[in-house]
């Protein structure tokens, strides 16, 4: 017996969709059927990736988007729905990180990871969430009542490493985030997760896998590997359904076993 889940009819909206986990969060939903709207500041990357999803069929749309600027998010989010249909699913994945000590961190680095990892993330959530709740509400119309919103935050919101002890912070927030979230959404329909990937190849740190820094973190891991985007396919896929509906304010670490 086979299974598959199915995501057509439904619209989602990828932030930070030009690149890493992104990209592949937006491929991954659009092969389930989903139409994408592809979110970033790097609009002419989107741009690219559009045009890879519509080569295979899919169904995409580009839309500038700075999630440090309230005015943007509103303005992304309403014009998404304008142009595409109402948002029902939201994969939450603009992120930001420093490398440094604590004692290093000034006010403009602590700024500049949390207004994106945490002020932007949330004002999204809510603007999506607004809209989800006033569908749920039949106060907007909209063919499916709920919806899914996935905040992505990492396995550094669980465990805090070395080094980037304020990107650790702001992923630990969000997770936070997500949980009261899902207190507060869930009995509207709107499910809200979180997935806590682990160390990821991605063009952002291929680099640094190829160095012995980045060769001797290799070797710490349980597994001795590092993950491929694609490894997180069926946990996206499986949060954006319908199929997930009993799930709900879970943290889901995605990180081979590191977090153990």
């Amino acid at each position: 017996m086979s299974y598959s889940i199915d995501l057509s009819g439904r619209v989602a909206f990828i932030t930070g969709a030009s690149g890493g986990l992104g990209t592949q969060f937006a491929r991954t939903l659009s092969r389930a059927g989903a139409a994408v709207v592809l979110a970033s500041r790097r609009v002419e990357k989107l741009k690219d990736l559009r045009a890879q999803i519509e080569a295979e069929g899919g169904d995409a749309h580009v839309l500038a988007l700075d999630v440090n600027d309230l005015d943007s998010v509103r303005a992304a989010v309403a014009h998404a729905e304008t142009e595409v249909g109402a948002i029902d699913i939201l994969v939450n994945n603009s992120g930001v990180s420093t490398t440094q000590r604590i004692q290093d961190v000034a006010e403009e680095d602590f700024d500049y990871v949390f207004d994106t990892n945490v002020k932007g993330a949330f004002f999204v959530a809510q603007e999506v969430g607004k809209r989800m709740l006033a569908r749920a509400r039949g106060a907007a119309p909209g063919t499916y009542i709920g919806g899914r919103i996935i905040n992505i935050a990492s396995m550094a919101g669980l465990k805090v490493l070395p080094q980037i002890g304020v990107y650790a912070m702001s992923k630990a927030a969000v997770v936070q985030m997500t949980k009261a979230m899902a207190l507060e959404w869930g009995r509207f329909g709107i499910n809200v997760n979180a997935i806590c990937p682990g160390y990821i190849d991605t063009e952002i740190n291929h680099h640094h896998w190829q160095t012995e820094q980045g060769a001797k973190l290799i070797q710490m891991l349980p597994r001795k590997r590092v993950g491929q985007p694609q490894d997180l396919d069926a946990l996206i896929v499986l949060l954006a359904s319908s199929q997930s509906h009993f799930i709900n304010g879970a943290v889901i670490a995605a990180d081979d076993g590191f977090g153990v």
